[in-house]
């Protein structure tokens, strides 16, 4: 299938490494002009120089309003408008004890907030007026399985937070030809994932951990032009959960 992304101008956040990084490769294959967004300016150029095609280094805090506008700006400058914005600068999750609510600081979920939640509405905001000039645009939030799940408030609250801005962005943004998606990871593979990891069996209903490049398929379809029936809804791509009903 020709996902019709050959020369669409496409901005990824957190492109230095995990999910965004292969989201970046998976869309450059596909023909897409990237411009990589994330806050370490060498890891954006280490992945730029991995690209096929045509790229550009925008460095940027996406807690930081004006380094975001400054960033969607660049792009337009030298591409003339943004098609496709895919979110996915954010905290990865911790591996660390989840702390109970005696022990939960405010902060804790205040950084989440500030870095996912705000981040991604940054840059969304940035991005949307130039979308809706031209009538069309995709825009994709990376969040997590965290949504559908409790034991971790924190991740949960963060992640229902970013469905809940996706699904209004796509009611506000939808006639004007603009699609708003989420996708749902789970424990994904990434370059930093220890090879035992990676290897070992794992609860999901295909009896391993997803990768980052199988997640990054699911998200180039869904800044393609094909997937214009989707929009403002959530497409978990973790595997799937076993002993659950999503409807």
């Amino acid at each position: 299938m020709d996902l019709q992304l050959d020369g669409k101008r496409v901005l990824v956040t957190g492109a230095g490494r995990g999910i965004g990084k292969a989201v970046a490769l998976r869309l450059a294959e596909e023909g897409a002009r990237v411009a990589l967004l994330a806050r370490s300016r060498d890891d954006l150029e280490a992945v730029a120089a991995s690209l096929p095609g045509e790229s550009l280094v925008v460095p940027a805090d996406t807690t930081d309003d004006a380094a975001v506008r400054a960033a969607v700006t660049a792009v337009v400058e030298a591409w003339g408008g943004v098609d496709v914005l895919v979110n996915a600068a954010a905290r990865p999750a911790s591996s660390a004890p989840v702390p109970s609510l005696a022990d939960l600081e405010d902060d804790a979920l205040r950084v989440e907030v500030e870095t996912k939640v705000l981040g991604y509405l940054r840059t969304a905001r940035a991005v949307a007026p130039h979308m809706t000039a031209q009538g069309w645009g995709r825009i994709v939030n990376v969040s997590g399985l965290n949504a559908r799940a409790t034991g971790n408030l924190v991740g949960t609250v963060r992640n229902v937070a970013v469905a809940a801005m996706t699904a209004n962005l796509a009611e506000e943004l939808g006639p004007a030809g603009v699609n708003v998606t989420v996708v749902h990871p789970g424990r994904t593979v990434t370059e930093r994932t220890p090879p035992d990891v990676a290897a070992a069996p794992a609860d999901t209903r295909i009896g391993r951990l997803v990768t980052a490049a199988e997640v990054a398929d699911v998200v180039a379809f869904l800044c393609s032009p094909r997937s214009v029936a989707i929009t403002g809804d959530a497409v978990a791509v973790g595997g799937g959960t076993p002993g659950t009903v999503a409807y």
